[in-house]
């Protein structure tokens, strides 16, 4: 592996951690319990990592992979998202 693509992975992981940390730290306690903001997050952190694997066209074997991890994190995004929709609803009145 080349230095300056190891330095752009470590560089994209980085971010990524961030970017998850961030997210969490973000969601107040009431809307979700610490577990569910923890898997939304890293939800994210996959699809942006999945998307990553699927643009840089490697072989026919990394897309595939790159596709199968893209559907699966975003069916596991908008999941995340579908249950604090319906925790959210439970908190309104009438």
């Amino acid at each position: 592996m080349d230095t300056s693509m190891l330095i752009i992975g470590l560089y994209i992981f980085m971010l990524a951690a961030f970017l998850g940390y961030q997210l969490i730290s973000k969601v107040p306690p009431l809307l979700h319990t610490p577990l569910m903001s923890a898997t939304n997050a890293i939800s994210g952190i996959s699809l942006v990592g999945s998307l990553v694997v699927l643009g840089e066209n490697h072989s026919t074997v990394s897309n595939v992979l790159g596709f199968i991890a893209v559907v699966c994190s975003s069916i596991n995004v908008v999941g995340g998202f579908l249950i604090t929709d319906r925790i959210l609803k439970m908190f309104k009145k009438g």
